[in-house]
């Protein structure tokens, strides 16, 4: 197995979930997987679980500082 498929296999962290995952989008400098991307866009503004997104998707606005 060389390098690349090795890379392809391992995925990277979701930020919505946290969990490493192989398919999605990237936004900026982040990942979201497609199953969150599908929940987001599904969620309705009135649902609880929207303010959750919102506080995952600022994330994406302020890139962690690497020292």
């Amino acid at each position: 197995m060389n390098s690349t498929s090795l890379a392809r296999s391992k995925g990277e962290t979701c930020i919505i979930c946290d969990k490493e995952k192989t398919i999605g989008i990237h936004l900026y400098t982040s990942f979201i997987c497609v199953e969150c991307e599908n929940e987001i866009t599904s969620t309705q503004t009135s649902d609880e679980k929207y303010k959750f997104f919102l506080e995952k998707l600022r994330r994406v606005k302020n890139p962690p500082l690497y020292s």
